[in-house]
């Protein structure tokens, strides 16, 4: 029988066999689920006040039990009061216990903030279990399939808007299943994303060993009851890690292998810093908006294990990986870091302005982030005042990443830092950099001090190919509405707002519709919401464009004001061994420093000469005089052997900061240096490969003589580049804006591949798309989606192989037996099908109902063709010898025919023979 309840009240029972209604049944309210009863001998149904009717079949003319679960009881002995509706229902029995019936919905309306819940009725005892999404279904997991048996119901899965969960039922306190799966990537909106392929071996079970200890407790002891399918890796074999950064200032490793995601290790850099407390002074918390610990930046080394984030309240932390649980206090640093501009930046009245009055222009100075905010003064003015407090009490580590210093950069004659635009660690040296639109900051976290903290300008010295002059001192301002032409006049550079890649946007703000490019690349770390496109004249326009090629000393009074600002933002950072000038015959430490404006500026590290000192002797940073310069932002660097290898940066081998043998062999540093001049072959040159936004240039050092030249775009702009290696190849990745994914050799620069593959219609594509070794890149496609792609044909080869199987084949389970005396006397009957007692299944052949096998295209050279490797090679032969049992399984039925028909030629003939044995001629 099929049961069906309607919105009218109505209860039909419809006879599948007899395709009629045999009964009908009537209630007072809607009804929105039903549930069978043991045996079928009773049912359930839900109703739009709340309320469970329970009804008998052999009376279905009223139900003879109603039940209001969370109504609340009258005192007179009228009726409990109508609740929500229950929207699904479902009622299992149990062998040695009282049923479950389980519900959703059905609360009372006096409670209307309560979140969505799951009910469980087991007996007398009612247990609400509150969700944080909506309930979308949910389904009983019994012992049995068979409805007329004892269910034993086990877990009841819940699917949710935003997750699934599964409750364990066979617990009194009803815990869930640990889910195995990454479903709640999106629990906080991803900022950041980076990805590593081929990264060491040891990480991934470590990772997933302290992650295990930092795990919610409360979970159910069993495994996740869900089976079914199964992973093939293929013949992919290295290692795989994403890191995403949140909102909440959470960072997640994930393991990527093959096509696999399982989260690692949750780290939580808001642990660092206080709390903030609901009226305290805004002295931190003004420049601040819903999400002050987004992480804007990361850094990984994964063979020192040193990581790095940069937070959108302008902090950098640094960590350290330990095996164990430590009690200390956080290390911090203040660093000021502010531009010194001259105050005459508007044209004299009488002349025409350069650009739009921003006041007209931007009716709101609410700033994109919180901490790129002009705020009015209210008394004192805000002076070396980080954004945010560290915590100054001794803080509990458990193993894993521990913070070892935190790097604040502070207010500064009442203007906010501006946020962090690049960032760069070796593990070698001992230094950490990062820069943004103001300078440039190099730290030695192993001595915790404050190496450099300079003006973009500073950096050039006499080398400044602008010949910008001095600034004059900084004076102390009114802030007002047009004050944001100085805080904000990177906006107008479309040299430099084209770096969206590094700006930071709450994704809550964003929406999937697509949104104006051109808007936003107007839109740097310093704009602001609700911000319109501002237009540069004809004539700046060109000045800009031309500056790479006119070095000219000329200076025109429309220009003058911009070649005096120093909101020349620092774009990118790299250290490594390499020749700092043209005439060094050694290479030395160096750390690369790219802008907005194309300029490539080399600072020199002189560290101590034996490590033993490192702790003791300071490291000094100059600059080395030598400034390279490109199109448009640059992006990356890398380094190049004479014969083209990639030489890697100098790294130390990761050794535990808080081991238990203090003995000097484990304290002391084990450093790799990938330095050309290690070995005699490598020769006394290298190749520095630098990519712009709109160019790259390959130079060679140390004669710093440009050897390549490849002008990547002319119209767009690149979102990202990376040097990846591919096919023990190494080869210059880009990815444009107009949604163009380019390769290039390196270092010939060749145009390998240029394929149109995604248009960048929203910003969350351009903030996290990254590229990695063998082939391979990733972008957050929703908010909630990771899409991975490849461009190896080797990976593209083994795609097949590497694809899991939905179904596993399983068999039949089979039904319980049934006595003979209880189905003689006492049991229902037993349920048969028309069809088999009275079709053609009794006559020998198939069942029209039944399903047959039509054999498909797909057969041996089906599969050769889809199949690559061990796999493929594997299911050849599986199905080779299929066909082969087939085939000898029609053979043998052949030759059983044929003995048969031979025996009874045989039996004939000898009876024929005994017939006319005696006969004589004349008796036929």
């Amino acid at each position: 029988q099929l049961l069906i309840g309607y919105e009218n009240g109505t209860i039909v029972f419809w006879d599948l066999r007899s395709k009629r209604a045999d009964l009908r049944a009537y209630y007072d309210e809607a009804i929105h689920s039903v549930a069978w009863h043991h045996e079928g001998k009773q049912f359930m149904c839900s109703h739009s006040d709340g309320s469970l009717t329970l009804w008998n079949l052999k009376s279905p003319n009223r139900p003879f039990q109603t039940t209001i679960p969370h109504g609340k009881v009258q005192r007179d002995g009228k009726k409990p009061e109508s609740c929500k509706p229950i929207l699904k229902v479902e009622y299992k029995t149990c062998k040695n216990s009282e049923p479950f019936v389980i519900f959703s919905g059905g609360l009372s309306y006096d409670k209307p903030c309560r979140r969505p819940s799951l009910t469980i009725m087991h007996g007398k005892a009612i247990t609400v279990l509150e969700m944080d999404h909506p309930i979308v279904d949910f389904l009983t997991l019994c012992e049995t399939p068979y409805p007329n048996e004892f269910q034993e119901p086990y877990a009841v899965v819940v699917l949710l808007e935003k997750d699934l969960i599964v409750v364990d039922l066979t617990q009194s306190n009803f815990p869930i299943f640990e889910n195995p799966y990454p479903i709640d990537i999106h629990e906080s909106p991803v900022t950041c994303t980076e990805y590593f392929a081929d990264c060491p071996p040891d990480l991934i079970p470590v990772l997933y060993s302290v992650g295990a200890k930092h795990k919610k407790q409360g979970y159910s002891n069993k495994e996740w009851p869900i089976s079914g399918g199964a992973w093939n890796l293929g013949a992919q074999t290295y290692p795989e890690i994403i890191i995403t950064g949140h909102a909440d200032g959470s960072v997640k490793f994930w393991d990527a292998s093959a096509i696999t995601l399982q989260m690692l290790y949750k780290l939580k850099t808001s642990k660092v810093f206080e709390k903030q407390k609901v009226g305290e002074g805004k002295a931190t918390a003004e420049i601040v908006e819903e999400d002050p610990f987004a992480v804007q930046m990361m850094y990984w080394c994964p063979e020192s294990r040193i990581f790095c984030v940069a937070g959108v309240s302008a902090y950098v932390i640094v960590y350290r990986f330990s095996k164990h649980e430590v009690n200390t206090e956080i290390a911090s640093l203040e660093v000021r870091l502010q531009c010194e501009v001259e105050d005459i930046i508007t044209p004299e009245p009488e002349t025409n302005p350069p650009f739009p009055d921003a006041s007209s222009q931007l009716p709101s100075l609410k700033s994109l982030s919180g901490s790129a905010n002009t705020v009015a003064c209210e008394g004192t003015m805000k002076d070396s005042i980080p954004c945010l407090s560290v915590k100054a009490r001794p803080v509990r580590m458990p193993p894993g990443y521990q913070a070892d210093l935190v790097i604040q950069l502070v207010w500064v004659d009442g203007e906010p830092p501006q946020q962090i635009t690049s960032l760069a660690v070796n593990s070698a040296y001992g230094l950490v950099a990062f820069g943004n639109c103001n300078g440039l900051a190099v730290v030695d976290f192993m001595q915790k001090t404050v190496l450099l903290s300079m003006g973009t300008l500073d950096l050039y010295g006499s080398s400044d190919p602008y010949q910008r002059q001095p600034r004059s001192p900084r004076k102390s301002r009114q802030f007002a509405a047009d004050n944001f032409c100085m805080r904000g006049l990177s906006n107008f550079y479309p040299d430099l707002t084209k770096r969206i890649r590094t700006s930071y946007q709450s994704l809550t703000e964003l929406s999937d519709s697509p949104v104006s490019l051109e808007l936003e690349r107007c839109k740097s770390p310093t704009s602001v919401k609700g911000s319109r496109k501002l237009s540069l004249p004809t004539d700046l326009k060109t000045d800009l464009e031309n500056r790479e090629n006119s070095f000219s000393r000329s200076r025109s009074s429309s220009v003058s004001s911009i070649d005096r600002d120093s909101k020349e933002a620092i774009t990118a950072l790299y250290f490594m061994e390499s020749f700092a000038r043209k005439n060094d015959s050694a290479v030395s430490s160096c750390l690369w420093v790219g802008t907005g404006l194309g300029m490539v500026i080399i600072l020199s590290l002189n560290l101590p000469a034996s490590d033993d000192l490192r702790q003791s002797e300071p490291v000094v940073v100059s600059p080395s005089g030598t400034v390279l310069t490109l199109k448009g932002a640059v992006l990356t660097f890398a380094c190049l052997d004479c014969m083209g290898t990639l030489t890697h940066q100098p790294y130390e081998v990761w050794r535990d900061p808080h081991s238990a043998d203090d003995g000097d062999k484990t304290r002391k540093r084990k450093l790799v240096m990938h330095s050309p001049s290690s070995s005699q072959d490598m020769g006394d040159h290298q190749f520095a490969v630098i990519c712009s936004e709109k160019q790259a240039k390959v130079f060679s050092l140390p004669s710093q003589t440009c050897l390549y030249v490849h002008n990547i775009t002319e119209t767009s702009f690149l979102l990202r580049a990376d040097v990846v290696t591919l096919c023990n190849s190494v080869c210059l990745a880009c990815f444009c804006a107009n949604g163009h994914i380019m390769t290039l050799s390196l270092p010939s620069l060749r145009p390998l591949l240029d394929i149109n593959y995604l248009p960048v219609t929203d910003m969350r594509i351009a903030r996290t798309f990254c590229f990695t070794n063998e082939g391979q890149a990733l972008y957050l496609s929703s908010p909630t989606e990771i899409q991975r792609l490849t461009y190896s044909q080797e990976m593209c080869d083994n795609l097949q192989d590497m694809l899991g199987d939905l179904f596993t084949p399983v068999e039949t389970p089979e039904a319980q037996n049934r006595g003979f005396l209880k189905g003689l006397f006492g049991g229902s009957g037993q349920a048969f099908d028309r069809e088999e007692l009275f079709g053609e299944a009794t006559a020998g052949k198939a069942s029209r109902s039944l399903a047959q096998h039509i054999p498909g295209s797909g057969g041996i050279e089906g599969v050769r063709g889809a199949a690559g490797g061990v796999i493929g090679d594997l299911t050849r032969a599986r199905i080779a010898l299929d066909e082969r049992g087939q085939k000898l399984g029609e053979l043998d039925e052949r030759t059983a025919s044929m003995m048969a028909s031979a025996e009874a030629f045989s039996k004939h003939a000898h009876e024929v023979m005994l017939k006319y044995k005696d006969k004589k001629w004349y008796q036929f």
